[in-house]
């Protein structure tokens, strides 16, 4: 059973989600470890990107102050690898396709793979031209995490069967941020991925608060949280461990007291 597999493994999982670089490459190296002892299941990795197009401006000027700080894809794959040694969690890179082609495919893949990354995710690759990635990281044993959203409707038989790691499950249409309530039928979209596959899905996009993440994941196998811990760490700085790590607690609480429907 692979690591990101793992997370999932008899209970519901706490997906957290971190832009590397933001404040500092020393702050996120610092808080990840701190983020898995606080009862993170998985933890995804942004890659700061100039043009992150499905993202909202929480996590666009998470990107800026990164890239400000001096990050660098190289430089994210060093800090992983040393975090990858205090670590169990699976660690998933959330990246765009920009970023993969201009390392090389097969170059990016490959060291992944050296420094401990369980899978990537890239929103802005299609499910139908996933192969242009997709051997890469076969080759390389990374998973490919596929995302469907409310509009995949014929699509999802065919992308869930084909899903590798978990199905990132987009629970509005628009970009990500902190959203007051969630109305899309995310049940509907969970019940037909499991008529076809027994891949785990994963809850995205809008979740903020312990009841809206106890609530998408007794629908699902867990919730993943992005904008709202960046937030937290764009309001503390290089001081966000603390702060980020006691909101961690809380809902990891929420999705494993969440009952499924």
């Amino acid at each position: 059973m692979s690591r990101i597999r793992k997370a999932f493994d008899n209970k519901k999982a706490f997906i957290a989600f971190v832009t590397g670089g933001d404040p500092d490459l020393g702050t996120t190296e610092a808080l990840i470890p701190q983020m898995a002892a606080a009862g993170a299941d998985l933890i995804e990795i942004g890659i700061p990107f100039s043009d992150p197009i499905a993202e909202g401006i929480v996590i666009q000027a998470a990107d800026e102050r990164a890239l400000k700080a001096g990050t660098t894809t190289d430089k994210l794959f060093d800090m992983v690898k040393r975090v990858r040694a205090k670590v169990d969690v699976p660690l998933v890179f959330m990246t765009y396709i920009n970023p993969v082609y201009t390392y090389g495919t097969e170059r990016f893949a490959k060291r992944c793979a050296e420094c401990g990354i369980d899978g990537i995710i890239v929103p802005d690759v299609p499910f139908e031209e996933k192969e242009e990635v997709n051997g890469a990281c076969e080759a390389a044993g990374i998973e490919l995490i596929s995302m469907i959203a409310p509009t995949s409707k014929e699509r999802i038989d065919m992308i869930a069967r084909q899903a590798k790691g978990f199905l990132y499950c987009v629970s509005s249409l628009g970009v990500t941020g902190v959203r007051s309530s969630i109305t899309t039928n995310i049940k509907e979209m969970i019940d037909h991925v499991k008529k076809v596959s027994d891949i785990p899905c994963a809850i995205g996009f809008g979740i903020a608060t312990p009841q809206q993440a106890r609530e998408m994941a007794a629908v699902s196998d867990g919730a993943i949280v992005g904008s709202a811990i960046v937030k937290l760490i764009a309001q503390n700085g290089k001081n966000c461990i603390g702060p980020v790590c006691r909101y961690v607690r809380e809902m990891k609480a929420a999705v494993a007291s969440a009952s499924c429907v």
